[in-house]
């Protein structure tokens, strides 16, 4: 009897975690996943229309070429979130991202109130720091789902974009670092 018990109670416990979807079991976080991904791929494709406002009111050349870079990264993330839908047999979609909207508004709005030179340089530094580090929260958890859930492909490519983000973030960091903090705080008011 304790052996039904048992088998009873583990199926009990494996079958609570999962939610139907198209007829076949889906943990509840494979959908958690899958939300996250929609989310994101609106983040991204967010950026590429908020990015080139950005790079249009830059005056370094650093920050400038940092932009332009981290564009053509965003459009290749875009290209690399289809193939993460595709391992996992979905459809790339979206869902809106309050939190990536929030961001770029935020930037515009800063964007909106400084005149070119180093102080809004160092505000669209700032502002897109802001952005790389909820990029990295977000693709840090989605690929630790993905190694969870024993979603090889999609855990590689998405390790590859998160290491992106790192490193545009430590760009960033380099030109306000080395050029455009200096410049800023040598700027009288």
């Amino acid at each position: 009897m304790p052996t039904t018990i048992n088998t009873q109670a583990k199926e009990q416990s494996k079958s609570n975690g999962q939610a139907k979807r198209n007829g076949e079991p889906t943990s509840e976080l494979m959908e958690l996943f899958e939300e996250q991904l929609k989310d994101i791929l609106w983040a991204e494709k967010a950026l590429i229309k908020a990015i080139p406002k950005m790079i249009s009111l830059a005056t370094s050349e650093e920050l400038i070429l940092s932009l332009t870079d981290h564009l053509k990264e965003t459009r290749e993330q875009v290209t690399r979130l289809a193939r993460v839908f595709k391992s996992i047999d979905k459809k790339p979609s979206t869902k809106k991202c309050d939190a990536m909207e929030g961001l770029i508004e935020e930037a515009t709005e800063m964007m909106k109130d400084c005149e070119k030179g180093p102080k809004c340089d160092a505000g669209i530094i700032a502002a897109a720091q802001k952005i790389e580090h909820y990029e990295i929260a977000t693709y840090g958890t989605l690929r630790q789902f993905a190694e969870t859930l024993g979603l090889r492909e999609a855990e590689k490519l998405l390790k590859e974009i998160l290491k992106e983000e790192k490193e545009a973030d430590q760009k960033l960091t380099e030109v306000a670092v080395e050029e455009v903090n200096p410049e800023a705080a040598s700027e009288e008011k």
